[in-house]
Protein backbone atom coordinates (compact mmCIF):
# COMPACT_ATOMS: atom_id res chain seq x y z
CA UNK A 1 0.00 0.00 0.00
CA UNK A 2 1.63 3.24 -1.15
CA UNK A 3 2.13 5.58 1.53
CA UNK A 4 -0.78 8.00 0.63
CA UNK A 5 -3.13 5.38 0.96
CA UNK A 6 -2.60 4.67 4.40
CA UNK A 7 -5.35 5.76 7.14
CA UNK A 8 -3.79 7.76 9.49
CA UNK A 9 -6.56 7.83 12.11
CA UNK A 10 -5.44 8.91 16.13
CA UNK A 11 -8.03 10.44 18.27
CA UNK A 12 -7.44 13.12 21.03
CA UNK A 13 -5.03 11.23 23.42
CA UNK A 14 -4.77 11.45 27.43
CA UNK A 15 -8.61 11.16 27.85
CA UNK A 16 -8.90 14.52 25.86
CA UNK A 17 -11.11 12.98 23.25
CA UNK A 18 -14.41 12.20 25.34
CA UNK A 19 -14.23 15.47 26.68
CA UNK A 20 -14.07 16.80 23.24
CA UNK A 21 -17.10 15.29 21.80
CA UNK A 22 -20.09 15.23 24.37
CA UNK A 23 -22.13 14.36 21.30
CA UNK A 24 -20.77 11.27 20.86
CA UNK A 25 -21.63 9.63 24.31
CA UNK A 26 -24.93 11.64 23.59
CA UNK A 27 -25.09 9.25 20.69
CA UNK A 28 -24.40 6.08 22.83
CA UNK A 29 -26.79 6.98 25.59
CA UNK A 30 -29.33 7.11 22.92
CA UNK A 31 -28.34 3.46 21.92
CA UNK A 32 -29.71 1.83 25.28
CA UNK A 33 -32.87 1.14 24.45
CA UNK A 34 -31.36 -0.98 21.73
CA UNK A 35 -28.19 -2.20 23.77
CA UNK A 36 -31.10 -3.29 26.40
CA UNK A 37 -33.30 -5.31 23.85
CA UNK A 38 -30.22 -6.87 22.08
CA UNK A 39 -29.29 -8.46 25.64
CA UNK A 40 -33.00 -9.89 26.62
CA UNK A 41 -32.35 -11.62 23.04
CA UNK A 42 -29.27 -13.15 23.78
CA UNK A 43 -29.71 -16.98 24.10
CA UNK A 44 -27.35 -18.16 27.91
CA UNK A 45 -24.31 -19.81 27.32
CA UNK A 46 -23.65 -21.35 30.73
CA UNK A 47 -20.38 -22.17 32.00
CA UNK A 48 -18.89 -19.56 29.89
CA UNK A 49 -18.10 -15.68 30.86
CA UNK A 50 -20.60 -13.07 29.09
CA UNK A 51 -18.53 -11.34 26.10
CA UNK A 52 -19.15 -7.81 25.09
CA UNK A 53 -16.33 -5.66 22.97
CA UNK A 54 -16.49 -2.08 22.14
CA UNK A 55 -14.57 -1.42 19.15
CA UNK A 56 -13.16 1.35 17.94
CA UNK A 57 -13.16 2.73 21.73
CA UNK A 58 -10.73 5.49 21.53
CA UNK A 59 -10.47 6.31 25.09
CA UNK A 60 -13.62 4.71 26.74
CA UNK A 61 -14.63 7.49 27.90
CA UNK A 62 -18.01 8.10 26.03
CA UNK A 63 -18.97 4.61 26.46
CA UNK A 64 -18.03 3.76 29.89
CA UNK A 65 -21.51 5.08 31.70
CA UNK A 66 -23.23 2.84 29.01
CA UNK A 67 -21.39 -0.49 29.77
CA UNK A 68 -21.46 0.16 33.97
CA UNK A 69 -25.64 0.23 32.21
CA UNK A 70 -25.58 -3.23 30.29
CA UNK A 71 -23.57 -5.28 32.75
CA UNK A 72 -26.18 -4.49 35.38
CA UNK A 73 -28.21 -6.13 32.86
CA UNK A 74 -26.18 -8.78 31.95
CA UNK A 75 -26.26 -9.20 35.77
CA UNK A 76 -29.81 -9.67 36.00
CA UNK A 77 -30.41 -11.92 33.08
CA UNK A 78 -27.72 -13.90 33.93
CA UNK A 79 -26.18 -13.65 37.74
CA UNK A 80 -23.79 -16.44 37.73
CA UNK A 81 -21.84 -15.81 34.34
CA UNK A 82 -18.17 -13.71 34.33
CA UNK A 83 -18.84 -11.06 32.33
CA UNK A 84 -15.61 -10.11 30.42
CA UNK A 85 -15.25 -6.67 28.82
CA UNK A 86 -12.89 -5.99 25.67
CA UNK A 87 -11.61 -3.38 25.08
CA UNK A 88 -10.59 -2.42 21.30
CA UNK A 89 -8.99 -0.19 18.84
CA UNK A 90 -5.78 0.48 16.45
CA UNK A 91 -2.32 -0.28 17.91
CA UNK A 92 -1.47 3.24 18.19
CA UNK A 93 -4.56 4.07 20.49
CA UNK A 94 -4.07 5.22 24.09
CA UNK A 95 -4.94 1.88 26.07
CA UNK A 96 -2.98 3.78 29.30
CA UNK A 97 -6.43 6.11 30.04
CA UNK A 98 -8.58 3.50 29.45
CA UNK A 99 -7.24 2.17 32.58
CA UNK A 100 -6.65 4.58 34.25
CA UNK A 101 -10.05 5.67 33.59
CA UNK A 102 -11.38 2.29 34.61
CA UNK A 103 -9.84 1.73 38.02
CA UNK A 104 -10.63 5.45 39.16
CA UNK A 105 -7.25 7.15 38.28
CA UNK A 106 -8.94 9.91 36.74
CA UNK A 107 -11.71 10.84 39.05
CA UNK A 108 -14.64 9.34 36.52
CA UNK A 109 -16.45 7.03 38.47
CA UNK A 110 -16.00 3.28 37.18
CA UNK A 111 -18.49 0.33 36.73
CA UNK A 112 -15.64 -1.72 38.23
CA UNK A 113 -16.69 0.38 41.88
CA UNK A 114 -20.46 -0.97 40.98
CA UNK A 115 -19.20 -5.00 40.01
CA UNK A 116 -17.56 -8.06 41.38
CA UNK A 117 -16.21 -10.41 38.36
CA UNK A 118 -15.80 -8.21 35.37
CA UNK A 119 -12.77 -9.09 33.66
CA UNK A 120 -11.25 -6.00 31.34
CA UNK A 121 -9.16 -6.43 28.87
CA UNK A 122 -8.25 -4.74 25.69
CA UNK A 123 -6.92 -5.72 22.16
CA UNK A 124 -5.01 -3.47 19.89
CA UNK A 125 -6.46 -4.86 17.05
CA UNK A 126 -8.38 -2.99 14.30
CA UNK A 127 -12.44 -4.38 13.78
CA UNK A 128 -10.42 -5.44 10.07
CA UNK A 129 -9.46 -7.58 12.21
CA UNK A 130 -10.19 -10.67 14.29
CA UNK A 131 -10.24 -9.81 17.64
CA UNK A 132 -12.10 -12.99 19.60
CA UNK A 133 -12.30 -16.73 19.35
CA UNK A 134 -14.92 -18.19 17.43
CA UNK A 135 -18.00 -18.52 18.72
CA UNK A 136 -17.60 -16.43 21.99
CA UNK A 137 -18.63 -12.78 21.05
CA UNK A 138 -21.87 -12.82 22.91
CA UNK A 139 -22.81 -8.62 22.40
CA UNK A 140 -20.44 -6.63 19.90
CA UNK A 141 -20.58 -2.76 19.90
CA UNK A 142 -19.31 -0.01 18.36
CA UNK A 143 -20.30 3.53 18.23
CA UNK A 144 -18.65 6.55 15.95
CA UNK A 145 -15.94 4.63 14.24
CA UNK A 146 -17.07 2.17 11.53
CA UNK A 147 -16.78 4.94 9.23
CA UNK A 148 -13.16 4.97 9.14
CA UNK A 149 -11.86 2.30 5.80
CA UNK A 150 -9.49 0.06 6.03
CA UNK A 151 -7.18 2.59 3.34
CA UNK A 152 -7.84 5.74 1.69
CA UNK A 153 -8.91 4.23 -2.27
CA UNK A 154 -8.40 7.59 -3.76
CA UNK A 155 -7.09 11.33 -3.21
CA UNK A 156 -10.37 13.30 -4.22
CA UNK A 157 -9.06 15.66 -6.21
CA UNK A 158 -11.85 19.23 -5.07
CA UNK A 159 -12.87 18.13 -1.63
CA UNK A 160 -11.37 16.68 1.50
CA UNK A 161 -14.33 14.16 1.87
CA UNK A 162 -16.56 11.78 0.38
CA UNK A 163 -19.40 13.65 1.12
CA UNK A 164 -17.96 16.07 -1.38
CA UNK A 165 -16.89 13.85 -4.39
CA UNK A 166 -18.20 13.21 -7.74
CA UNK A 167 -17.61 10.63 -10.37
CA UNK A 168 -14.27 7.83 -10.28
CA UNK A 169 -13.91 9.76 -6.74
CA UNK A 170 -17.36 8.86 -5.62
CA UNK A 171 -17.15 5.55 -7.06
CA UNK A 172 -13.93 4.50 -5.52
CA UNK A 173 -14.93 5.42 -1.71
CA UNK A 174 -18.56 3.82 -2.49
CA UNK A 175 -16.41 0.16 -3.62
CA UNK A 176 -14.07 0.38 -1.08
CA UNK A 177 -16.75 1.29 1.67
CA UNK A 178 -18.72 -1.85 0.89
CA UNK A 179 -15.27 -3.97 0.46
CA UNK A 180 -14.40 -2.63 4.24
CA UNK A 181 -17.97 -3.38 5.44
CA UNK A 182 -18.11 -6.76 4.37
CA UNK A 183 -15.01 -7.45 6.00
CA UNK A 184 -16.11 -6.09 9.23
CA UNK A 185 -19.32 -8.30 9.39
CA UNK A 186 -17.62 -11.34 8.10
CA UNK A 187 -15.10 -11.19 11.33
CA UNK A 188 -17.54 -10.45 13.28
CA UNK A 189 -19.97 -13.09 12.38
CA UNK A 190 -16.92 -15.62 13.25
CA UNK A 191 -16.81 -14.32 16.51
CA UNK A 192 -20.59 -14.40 17.37
CA UNK A 193 -21.77 -17.07 20.11
CA UNK A 194 -24.99 -19.02 18.44
CA UNK A 195 -27.70 -16.37 19.29
CA UNK A 196 -25.43 -13.70 19.80
CA UNK A 197 -25.77 -10.05 19.03
CA UNK A 198 -24.06 -6.60 17.43
CA UNK A 199 -25.45 -3.06 18.03
CA UNK A 200 -23.62 -0.39 15.95
CA UNK A 201 -24.32 2.98 15.45
CA UNK A 202 -22.65 4.37 12.64
CA UNK A 203 -22.06 7.75 10.73
CA UNK A 204 -24.78 7.71 7.96
CA UNK A 205 -26.35 9.63 5.27
CA UNK A 206 -30.37 9.60 5.79
CA UNK A 207 -33.30 9.55 3.62
CA UNK A 208 -33.13 13.15 3.50
CA UNK A 209 -29.33 13.51 2.38
CA UNK A 210 -28.33 14.69 6.16
CA UNK A 211 -25.32 13.37 7.30
CA UNK A 212 -22.53 15.02 10.24
CA UNK A 213 -22.67 18.65 10.02
CA UNK A 214 -25.06 19.07 6.93
CA UNK A 215 -28.62 19.22 8.84
CA UNK A 216 -29.89 22.18 7.27
CA UNK A 217 -27.28 24.87 8.63
CA UNK A 218 -23.44 25.36 7.72
CA UNK A 219 -22.02 22.73 6.41
CA UNK A 220 -18.97 21.00 8.06
CA UNK A 221 -17.28 19.48 5.33
CA UNK A 222 -17.52 21.87 2.75
CA UNK A 223 -16.31 24.71 5.46
CA UNK A 224 -12.93 22.62 5.94
CA UNK A 225 -12.79 22.29 2.36
CA UNK A 226 -13.44 25.77 1.88
CA UNK A 227 -10.44 27.06 4.19
CA UNK A 228 -7.89 24.55 3.18
CA UNK A 229 -8.83 25.80 -0.21
CA UNK A 230 -7.95 29.36 0.90
CA UNK A 231 -4.29 28.31 2.24
CA UNK A 232 -3.60 26.35 -1.44
CA UNK A 233 -4.47 30.12 -2.59
CA UNK A 234 -2.67 31.87 -0.09
CA UNK A 235 0.22 29.51 -1.13
CA UNK A 236 0.59 28.52 2.73
CA UNK A 237 0.11 24.64 1.33
CA UNK A 238 0.22 23.29 -1.81
CA UNK A 239 -2.39 21.46 -3.99
CA UNK A 240 -0.73 18.22 -4.13
CA UNK A 241 -1.01 18.43 0.18
CA UNK A 242 -4.42 19.82 -0.45
CA UNK A 243 -5.25 16.42 -2.08
CA UNK A 244 -3.74 14.47 0.23
CA UNK A 245 -5.89 15.77 3.12
CA UNK A 246 -8.54 13.70 1.93
CA UNK A 247 -10.38 12.06 4.96
CA UNK A 248 -10.54 8.35 4.62
CA UNK A 249 -13.94 8.23 5.63
CA UNK A 250 -17.67 7.12 4.05
CA UNK A 251 -20.59 7.53 5.15
CA UNK A 252 -23.29 5.13 3.96
CA UNK A 253 -26.45 4.95 3.59
CA UNK A 254 -29.34 2.77 5.13
CA UNK A 255 -29.61 0.96 2.11
CA UNK A 256 -25.89 0.66 1.96
CA UNK A 257 -25.89 -0.83 5.61
CA UNK A 258 -28.54 -3.30 5.24
CA UNK A 259 -27.67 -4.61 1.73
CA UNK A 260 -25.24 -7.25 2.75
CA UNK A 261 -27.42 -8.57 5.68
CA UNK A 262 -30.24 -8.54 3.19
CA UNK A 263 -29.13 -10.32 0.13
CA UNK A 264 -29.68 -13.67 0.51
CA UNK A 265 -26.65 -14.83 -2.04
CA UNK A 266 -23.83 -12.28 -0.04
CA UNK A 267 -21.36 -13.51 2.01
CA UNK A 268 -22.52 -12.09 5.13
CA UNK A 269 -25.81 -13.41 4.83
CA UNK A 270 -24.70 -16.98 4.16
CA UNK A 271 -22.48 -16.67 7.51
CA UNK A 272 -25.88 -16.35 9.43
CA UNK A 273 -26.03 -12.61 9.94
CA UNK A 274 -29.12 -10.46 9.38
CA UNK A 275 -30.48 -7.27 10.63
CA UNK A 276 -32.99 -7.27 13.56
CA UNK A 277 -32.99 -3.29 13.95
CA UNK A 278 -32.23 -0.49 11.78
CA UNK A 279 -32.81 3.69 11.88
CA UNK A 280 -31.93 6.61 11.49
CA UNK A 281 -31.53 9.30 13.89
CA UNK A 282 -30.15 13.04 14.14
CA UNK A 283 -28.62 14.04 17.59
CA UNK A 284 -28.33 18.00 18.28
CA UNK A 285 -24.32 18.85 18.36
CA UNK A 286 -24.41 19.86 21.99
CA UNK A 287 -22.11 23.16 21.60
CA UNK A 288 -24.69 24.43 19.06
CA UNK A 289 -27.23 23.61 21.27
CA UNK A 290 -26.06 25.19 24.43
CA UNK A 291 -25.10 28.57 22.30
CA UNK A 292 -28.79 28.74 21.92
CA UNK A 293 -28.98 29.12 25.87
CA UNK A 294 -26.02 31.15 26.95
CA UNK A 295 -25.60 33.47 23.48
CA UNK A 296 -21.82 33.95 23.95
CA UNK A 297 -20.05 33.42 20.53
CA UNK A 298 -17.04 32.99 21.84
CA UNK A 299 -17.43 30.90 23.70
CA UNK A 300 -19.65 28.51 21.33
CA UNK A 301 -16.00 28.63 18.78
CA UNK A 302 -13.52 27.82 21.67
CA UNK A 303 -15.95 24.62 23.11
CA UNK A 304 -16.60 23.97 19.38
CA UNK A 305 -13.76 23.30 17.27
CA UNK A 306 -12.31 21.24 19.82
CA UNK A 307 -14.33 18.13 19.05
CA UNK A 308 -13.98 18.93 15.16
CA UNK A 309 -9.74 19.14 15.76
CA UNK A 310 -10.26 15.45 17.63
CA UNK A 311 -10.29 13.18 14.74
CA UNK A 312 -9.69 15.48 11.85
CA UNK A 313 -6.16 16.52 13.01
CA UNK A 314 -4.24 13.47 12.22
CA UNK A 315 -5.61 13.02 8.37
CA UNK A 316 -4.54 17.00 7.79
CA UNK A 317 -1.31 17.07 9.67
CA UNK A 318 -0.55 14.09 7.70
CA UNK A 319 -1.46 15.05 4.02
CA UNK A 320 1.59 18.01 4.97
CA UNK A 321 4.67 17.09 3.18
CA UNK A 322 7.18 15.20 4.97
CA UNK A 323 9.73 17.39 3.95
CA UNK A 324 7.79 20.44 6.39
CA UNK A 325 9.76 20.63 9.86
CA UNK A 326 7.34 19.53 12.80
CA UNK A 327 7.40 23.10 13.94
CA UNK A 328 5.80 24.52 10.32
CA UNK A 329 3.11 21.46 10.26
CA UNK A 330 1.70 22.56 13.54
CA UNK A 331 1.82 26.23 12.67
CA UNK A 332 -0.34 24.95 9.60
CA UNK A 333 -2.27 22.78 11.52
CA UNK A 334 -2.86 25.26 14.71
CA UNK A 335 -3.49 28.09 11.61
CA UNK A 336 -6.45 25.94 10.16
CA UNK A 337 -8.43 25.97 13.18
CA UNK A 338 -7.93 29.06 14.53
CA UNK A 339 -9.63 29.93 10.83
CA UNK A 340 -12.50 27.83 11.81
CA UNK A 341 -12.94 29.33 15.15
CA UNK A 342 -12.79 32.86 14.09
CA UNK A 343 -15.30 32.12 11.21
CA UNK A 344 -17.74 30.84 14.41
CA UNK A 345 -16.71 33.35 16.78
CA UNK A 346 -17.88 36.09 13.94
CA UNK A 347 -21.07 34.83 12.32
CA UNK A 348 -21.95 31.48 14.50
CA UNK A 349 -25.66 31.15 13.79
CA UNK A 350 -25.83 27.73 11.38
CA UNK A 351 -22.35 26.23 12.71
CA UNK A 352 -22.77 23.10 14.68
CA UNK A 353 -22.51 19.52 13.91
CA UNK A 354 -25.12 17.73 14.58
CA UNK A 355 -24.82 14.15 14.68
CA UNK A 356 -26.48 11.70 11.71
CA UNK A 357 -26.24 7.69 12.52
CA UNK A 358 -27.49 4.97 11.67
CA UNK A 359 -28.19 1.86 14.20
CA UNK A 360 -28.21 -1.19 13.58
CA UNK A 361 -28.79 -4.43 15.68
CA UNK A 362 -27.45 -7.63 13.60
CA UNK A 363 -28.61 -11.09 14.68
CA UNK A 364 -26.59 -14.03 14.74
CA UNK A 365 -28.61 -17.06 13.93
CA UNK A 366 -28.52 -19.90 16.57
Amino acid sequence: MAENDKTHVAMTAGGAYSLATLGAKDVINGAWPIVLDAIERIPDRPGSAFTFSDMGTADAGTSLEMIGDAIAAIRQRFPERDVQIVYTDQPRNDYNVIFQMLHGLTGQASYLDRFENIQVMASATSFYNRILPANTLDLGFSATAMHWLSRKPCDIPDHVHAVGATGTSLKEFQLQAAKDWEIILLHRAVELAPGGRLVLVNFGVDDEGRYLGNTGGINMFDTFDAIWRGFVKDNMISEAEYAAMTLPQYYKSVDEFCAPLEDPTSTVKQAGLSVEHCESRVVRCPFAAEFQSHGDAARFASEYIPTLRSWSEATFSAGLHKSRLDVERDEIIDNFYDTYESMVCAAPEGHGMDYVHVYLTIAKES
